[in-house]
């Protein structure tokens, strides 16, 4: 069943793109929708795809599960109607988030008055400053998918790259993607090594490295900042709220994946959450080992992600 597309106001200047696939026919239908959040530098295109067979929405729906995914401001479809440009992790975590959340909650076919969420990578972050920000956020459970929310250590070319928060701040870079179209295929092909912290070529099928580029976006020059920042300090703070200290007293069911070749989050960074929540229901899924190492993208696109990752993530929401 195609998924169906909507665009939607988040009440500062943009039109948010999200998706709803419906449960694939014949199934029992969960009680709760689900929505999938994007991490930095990216877009939703890439839940919907999978090299070597169903995507992850697909294997979603193919469980039961209602499942959105969204587009925040400066990804994907989404499009600025008015205003500026000028926004940050604050923006995406709590009006973008919101706006997202609302549409699902008043638009879904379960009836239900909560919703699950699933972060990846930078998602996870905007997800947990969400529920710490916003009092009685609609959320039950939450997933995390090479997220985080305390920087507990970081990769040297990431800490490199995001050394100096003015200078970054002060970088705009344009045309990511039609680089990365050119580049990635190259890469892939000659030296695939050098992929070797975001994907491995050891688990995850690169001839197709053309298409898994639409996932690409822009990075934006604030948010640079702000990551900068938030790596120096450790804790991620949002609009004084400092998430990371309420980690202790979130509650909600919690699912947490790490990649254990992860380059972008460390392991013992994305670890981190699911040893300091105060979930009394949470549970914690190690993909990868030497053999069919498992980097940052590699947990939406490896060989065997279906059965691997993504059934383990249906079964605790279905469980939950």
């Amino acid at each position: 069943m195609p998924a169906l597309q909507y665009l939607v106001d988040n009440h500062a200047g943009w039109r948010l793109a999200m998706s709803r696939r419906l449960p694939a026919r014949g199934t029992k239908p969960a009680s709760r929708p689900v929505l999938i959040v994007p991490g930095y530098g990216m877009n939703s295109y890439i839940f919907g795809f999978h090299p070597r067979g169903p995507s992850m929405v697909d294997c979603f729906s193919a469980r039961g599960l209602e499942v959105w995914t969204v587009d925040l401001r400066g990804q994907g479809r989404s499009i600025r109607a008015r205003g500026n440009n000028r926004y940050g992790l604050a923006e995406l975590a709590i009006e973008d988030l919101g706006a997202a959340i609302a549409h699902v909650l008043a638009n879904t076919e379960t009836g239900a008055k909560t919703l699950d969420i699933i972060g990846c990578s930078l998602g996870t972050a905007l997800s947990f400053a969400h529920v710490a920000s916003v009092p009685d956020a609609p959320v039950h459970a939450l997933v995390s998918m090479a997220g985080l929310v305390t920087w507990k250590g970081a990769h040297p070319l990431v800490r490199f790259a995001f050394g100096s928060p003015r200078l970054v701040g002060l970088m705009r870079v344009r045309n990511t993607r039609q680089l990365a179209r050119f580049a990635l295929p190259v890469v892939a092909r000659v030296a695939p090594s050098l992929l070797s912290v975001y994907l491995n070529h050891q688990s995850t099928d690169l001839t197709q490295a053309a298409k898994m580029v639409q996932t690409v976006e822009d990075p934006h020059p604030i948010i640079n900042r702000e990551i900068a920042q938030w790596i120096k300090r450790g804790d991620l703070v949002v609009r004084g709220v400092n998430v990371s200290q309420k980690l202790p007293s979130i509650k909600n069911p919690f699912f947490c994946v790490v990649a254990n070749d992860d380059g972008i989050v460390l392991p013992v960074t994305s670890r981190h959450t699911y040893d300091v929540i105060g979930s009394e229901t949470k549970r914690l899924l190690l993909v990868g080992d030497p053999e069919q190492p498992i980097a940052h993208a590699d947990l939406f696109l490896c060989t065997g992600a279906q059965q691997r990752i993504f059934a383990p993530i249906a079964d605790f929401l279905l469980e939950v």
